[in-house]
C-alpha cells in the first residue's frame, strides 16, 4: 500500500511551481533548511521557525525553471512527477516509500530531542531524517529512468 494524500501539497501543485521546483537551488535550498529549522526549535527561536516555515512553503515557486535536467535533484524532482503520476505514493511498505514511512518516527525523534533539548539526538536523527529523504529521491530516479526533459514532455 502506498499513500499521498488526495488534497496533499503535491497532489495539487500546478505544472508551472514544479517547472521550477526542479531548479536545483529549490531542492537543495529546502534540504538546507532542515538543519535550520530544527536548530530554531532546538533553541525555541520563533522569529526562525516561522522563517524557515515561510520559506519552505514559499520555495517550490521560488526559483526559475532549470535549462537543463542535468542536475541530480533536478532528476529527483522529474522522477517524484512521475512516481506520483504512477500512482505509487510516498508512504507506504514498499520499496522504496518504506524510506519516507521510517521518516516519521525519526521526525518524531526529532521533535523529541529539540523539546527536550537532546543535542546529540536531534543532530543524529536530523541527519537521518535528511539521509532517508535523499535515499529515496535517489531511489526513484533509479527506479524511474528520468534523466533528461524528454522524459517529461510538460517540462
Amino acid at each position: 500500500m502506498a499513500l499521498t494524500a488526495p488534497g496533499s501539497a503535491r497532489a495539487v501543485l500546478p505544472e508551472r511551481v514544479w517547472r521550477r521546483h526542479a531548479n536545483p537551488w529549490s531542492g537543495w535550498s529546502r534540504a538546507a533548511t532542515t538543519p535550520v529549522l530544527v536548530y530554531a526549535l532546538y533553541h525555541r527561536d520563533w522569529r526562525l521557525v516561522t522563517a524557515s516555515l515561510t520559506w519552505l512553503l514559499c520555495n517550490p515557486a521560488a526559483f526559475p525553471p532549470p535549462e537543463t535536467a542535468e542536475a541530480w535533484m533536478t532528476r529527483g524532482v522529474l522522477a517524484e512527477r512521475v512516481w506520483l503520476r504512477a500512482g505509487n505514493g510516498t508512504l507506504g511498505t514498499s520499496w522504496p516509500n518504506v524510506l519516507n514511512l521510517l521518516n516519521v518516527p525519526t521526525t518524531l525523534h526529532v521533535g523529541w530531542a529539540t523539546l527536550r533539548r537532546r543535542p546529540v539526538h536531534a543532530v543524529v536523527s536530523t541527519a537521518l531524517l535528511m539521509g532517508l529523504k535523499l535515499l529515496w529521491i535517489r531511489e526513484i530516479i533509479d527506479l524511474t529512468g528520468v534523466d533528461s526533459f524528454e522524459d517529461m514532455p510538460e517540462f
